[in-house]
């Protein structure tokens, strides 16, 4: 495959990119939820354990429902890969989303952790709450994959600078492949081997 071609295009699965902030997430979540505890806080643990746990549903649910119309209409308007697509690999777009995001997830670890001085626990649980959404939106589109029997893919150009976005205004469309296309299974889970020892 010659370098110089433009017809190749580099893939990367949609329900991939949703999923790699959600392990980050949930886990700093828990770190700062788990050390913000500590200090009592202006408003008292108790109360900040239950602020905590509302903005944890609130997250999950907001991030999980956002942007679903946009997945939707770019799902049944997926058109087939063609032998000149190059299909990312798992591993790759998980780590250049995370890459990416690094500062960013670092500053939310710092700022739920300070929220704990005013309001404990809650800051961190909210976080973990994002990254729930985010594991959420991703079994979700496995869902969608798994009932029409396609995997979805995003032009990796498409995506914005963060590697990340993969329902953001510069995509215009998705591309698909057989059930058994790439190193992910529906919903972007790493693929297990069906060897048994």
């Amino acid at each position: 495959m010659a370098r110089g071609d433009r017809r190749v295009q580099g893939l990367a699965r949609v329900a991939v990119v949703v999923r790699a902030g959600a392990a980050p997430m949930w886990w700093f979540g828990v770190l700062a939820a788990g050390v913000g505890v500590l200090p009592p806080g202006i408003t008292g643990r108790r109360i900040g354990v239950m602020a905590g746990a509302a903005l944890f549903i609130v997250a999950a649910a907001v991030v999980s429902y956002a942007r679903r119309k946009r997945y939707t209409e770019h799902a049944r308007g997926a058109v087939r890969a063609g032998k000149h697509d190059v299909l990312q690999d798992r591993a790759v777009s998980t780590r250049n989303w995370r890459r990416a995001h690094r500062w960013w997830l670092v500053l939310a670890l710092a700022l739920a952790l300070a929220a704990s001085f005013a309001v404990p626990a809650a800051g961190g649980m909210l976080l973990a709450g994002a990254g729930t959404g985010l594991r959420l939106k991703a079994a979700w589109l496995g869902r969608r994959e798994r009932a029409d029997d396609v995997l979805l893919w995003i032009r990796v150009d498409w995506l914005d600078k963060r590697h990340g976005a993969p329902a953001g205004k510069p995509v215009k469309g998705y591309r698909s492949t057989g059930i058994a296309a790439g190193d992910a299974t529906p919903g972007g889970a790493r693929r297990r081997s069906d060897v048994f020892a």
